[in-house]
């Protein structure tokens, strides 16, 4: 799967970079991603039916405990999948469904109390994005400058605080902890993988439903290996990755 550029052999002693190994990744990984992907938005389906619901109610007593409760049951099937992309980017050889039924089983109580914030904040954000389209007075370019910031930040933090999830068994205080000191060292890096996930996020929605067409086969999987793509490197480096896992 070249992307409309022909794959090309490559010699396992010289890896490729730079778009070559964005090829590989993707000609390599993209049905197991996919399959994953599949389950991420069923998985994903009672967190957006709760914020739905609270939205068209417009009731914030609802939206929290729906999106509680949704995002606690999404969250490992959002561990699921940050597990697949990663195990692509370090090239693990094993069958998707028996390192996917894996995480699950090394993942799925540790991820509840995650996914259960990230739902909140995805319900939150939806709420007050709804208010910004139903009010009868546009927002002020302050408010919407901060909401956008807010957003950005809360995707920075995810693209830090998952892949920490599946690779070790730590606190949540020391993956925020964690988080922090990577996003200082790497500041650039980090933001640019948040903008890159807003700018998604925001073409998704201003071009919908055409962006509807295209989300079958793109879904979450691409612009999560997009953004750890370009991490994964300086993770590596920070969490020994490799060497832990070889």
């Amino acid at each position: 799967m070249g992307f409309f550029v022909p794959d090309e052999p490559y010699n396992e002693h010289t890896p490729p970079t730079g778009f070559d190994r964005y090829k590989q990744h993707l000609s390599d990984n993209f049905s197991r991603w996919f399959m994953a992907d599949l389950l991420t938005l069923a998985g994903a389906v009672p967190l957006a039916a709760g914020i739905f619901y609270a939205a068209v109610s417009s009731s914030v007593l609802l939206l929290f405990p729906l999106s509680f409760v949704g995002g606690a049951i999404f969250g490992p099937f959002l561990a699921g999948l940050y597990d697949a992309i990663l195990r692509g980017l370090r090239n693990d050889p094993r069958p998707w469904w028996e390192n996917y039924k894996r995480a699950w089983a090394q993942n799925w109580k540790e991820s509840l109390l995650p996914g259960a914030v990230f739902g909140m904040c995805a319900g939150l954000y939806t709420f007050m994005g709804m208010l910004f389209w139903w009010a009868s007075t546009p927002p002020g370019f302050g408010t919407v400058t901060i909401y956008l910031f807010g957003l950005l930040l809360f995707l920075c933090v995810n693209n830090l605080f998952w892949p920490q999830l599946i690779l070790f068994h730590q606190s949540n205080t020391i993956r925020l902890k964690n988080a922090l000191l990577f996003f200082v060292m790497y500041f650039w890096r980090v933001l640019g993988t948040g903008i890159l996930q807003l700018t998604y996020l925001m073409v998704f929605i201003l071009f919908a439903p055409w962006t509807l067409l295209p989300f079958p086969i793109l879904g979450v999987w691409y612009i999560m290996f997009l953004s750890q793509f370009f991490l994964y490197c300086k993770l590596d480096e920070a969490f020994e990755i490799s060497e832990q896992f070889a």
